[in-house]
């Protein structure tokens, strides 16, 4: 069975992703996120417990529901948010 995400964002960039994506926000209940970089390199903090990884093509953030975050740019990047309603696939 193929898991697929029932939402995608556009692809992002250093200029157009959203301010609010850069602030503390959580994702809701039942809700996973895969925060895939096609180009570059973003920050991923989460922030309970504390923690950041720095996420690059290949290498996908995982959002937990509920979990709280924010991304900080690193540089010249594309990115999009895969939302699922189960827990997603690594890659």
């Amino acid at each position: 069975m193929t898991i697929t995400p029932y939402r995608s964002t556009p692809v992002f960039t250093e200029e157009t992703l959203p301010a609010a994506l850069q602030k503390r926000h959580n994702t809701k209940a039942g809700v996973w996120g895969l925060i895939r970089v096609l180009e570059g390199e973003l920050r991923l903090a989460y922030c309970d417990p504390q923690s950041e990884v720095t996420l690059r093509p290949g290498a996908p953030g995982i959002l937990q529901p509920e979990q709280w975050h924010f991304v900080t740019l690193c540089g010249p990047m594309k990115v999009q948010i895969d939302f699922y309603d189960q827990p997603p696939p690594r890659a």
